[in-house]
């Protein structure tokens, strides 16, 4: 599991089965997310099969992004490469660092996203108008 992605890989949560009790996963941040974790919100009710969220790259802001239920499609760009992932296991999560515009569709009705961040909501740091995003990666890539 691999991505051509600047700033963005998979993280596999260790699954402990618990018997009969179930599977417990567990995300502790400076351990298995890189980051410390400030922020946790989470995503549901996607009943339109047309919903499209995202749309965005954030300037300082790291995350890992989880389909805790169902499954869902994230288009990545990194201002030089293009890729779809599809998130379906509980336990893998995709790494967005900064500068990755990402595009979240094709959500099973059932899907549950959570997201843990590494900073508190701030709508200056989000950049969602593409071309501006697009001019801030290229001059990052030389």
């Amino acid at each position: 599991m691999s991505l051509n992605i600047r700033n963005s890989r998979f993280i596999e949560l260790p699954k402990i089965k618990d018997g009969r009790d179930g599977i417990l996963c567990v995300a502790e941040q400076q351990k298995n997310i890189s980051f410390d974790i400030k922020r946790v919100f989470y995503i549901y009710d996607l009943h339109d099969n047309n919903a499209v969220r995202g749309k965005h790259a954030h300037k300082n802001v790291e995350q890992v992004i989880f389909c805790i239920k169902g499954s869902l499609e994230l288009l990545l760009d990194d201002g030089l490469y293009k890729e779809t992932v599809k998130l379906e296991k509980p336990n893998v999560g995709l790494y967005l660092g900064t500068y990755v515009w990402n595009v979240m569709t094709k959500f099973s009705e059932d899907c549950i996203l959570l997201v843990l961040a590494s900073d508190f909501y701030n709508e200056n740091e989000y950049i969602r108008d593409y071309n501006q995003f697009l001019a801030i990666a290229l001059k990052q890539s030389e």
